[in-house]
């Protein structure tokens, strides 16, 4: 049995088709990427939660470019969800509260569990905090103390164990612990 294929592309023999491109040359590209500081830590995260995308709304009812809960903006006297959506001055300041609020809760955890190791995940700050954001800072707590026993899942299959491994290893020295924090 023979198999053969026939190119059924013409091209005039004068000219070869890479001749009819035109590539740029020496352009520079300004493609940006995240580092491992507190801006990469925030985009990284909301790209997880929502594409990075301020108005989204998810099934639960989670809102905004970070999905905050009803209950957790509550907490920072956040009580109008549409115009929460439509701010993302207020959806950044109240990231970075709930960070400071979930540092001064986890500040104990963080002393006694950054560097080691969980269940084969490297345990840090950033994933910690990045955990508590998914789950709540108690849950964390829990997992961390009880050396990974206890686990925690969202309802999109989103686990502590996920957030501690894809979020850790990011430099967030620069969010102050502050249990009073405020947007």
């Amino acid at each position: 049995m023979f198999l053969g294929f026939i190119n059924a592309t013409s091209i005039d023999n004068k000219t070869s088709v890479l001749d009819k491109v035109y590539l740029p040359k020496n352009i520079d590209y300004n493609i940006p990427y995240l580092q491992k500081d507190f801006v990469g830590f925030k985009e990284a995260l909301a790209f997880k939660e929502s594409q990075g995308k301020y108005t989204v709304v998810n099934t639960l009812g989670y809102l905004g470019k970070y999905q905050f809960g009803k209950t957790t903006l509550h907490r920072f006297g956040i009580n109008n969800s549409q115009a929460f959506l439509q701010n993302p001055e207020l959806q950044e300041r109240a990231f970075l509260a709930l960070c400071k609020v979930n540092k001064w809760i986890l500040r104990k955890d963080i002393r006694r569990s950054v560097g080691k190791t969980i269940n084969g995940i490297k345990i840090t700050e950033s994933g910690i905090l990045a955990a508590a954001h998914l789950s709540g800072a108690g849950n964390v707590k829990k997992f961390l103390r009880s050396n990974g026993d206890i686990r925690f899942s969202d309802a999109y299959g989103a686990s502590i164990q996920l957030y501690l491994k894809k979020f850790g290893g990011y430099n967030v020295s620069n969010i102050i612990a502050n249990r009073k924090a405020n947007v």
